[in-house]
């Protein structure tokens, strides 16, 4: 699969703040690179947004920057903070409700998400940067 990025292919670089937001769920913003093996996305959750349950091929692992999520992955739920981490494989059934702050995550998905290619846009606004 041929890599598609949201900065110049001239160059290896990204700056998040200049990608261009999409809207992945309702109250829920990534700025994402994709790569030829893996999606790279910096997420913003807006404050008690729920993503329902769902699940997809792709294996994905990521971290709370700031803010706080509960996580239900599988049977298991969990209320994570800054600096916590998930792993989750593919086709397990996962749902994430933010906290009362939102929260601010960083992920990434193997392979890459293809479905978010094609993503529409969000309202342009400044990255909340932890």
């Amino acid at each position: 699969m041929q890599a598609t990025r949201y900065a110049l292919d001239v160059s290896a670089f990204n700056d998040l703040g200049a990608i261009e937001p999409q809207r992945i769920w309702n109250g829920v913003v990534g700025r994402t690179v994709h790569g030829d093996r893996i999606t790279l996305t910096y997420v913003e959750l807006e404050p008690g947004v729920a993503v329902p349950e769902h699940s997809h091929e792709n294996e994905q692992q990521g971290m709370v920057l700031s803010g706080s999520l509960t996580f239900t992955v599988g049977d298991e739920t969990r209320e994570l903070g800054p600096r916590e981490a998930w792993c989750i494989t593919a086709h397990v059934p996962h749902s994430v409700e933010a906290g009362p702050d939102g929260a601010v995550v960083v992920e990434v998905f193997s392979p890459p998400r293809a479905d978010w290619m094609g993503l529409e846009p969000a309202e342009p606004a400044a990255p909340r940067w932890p």
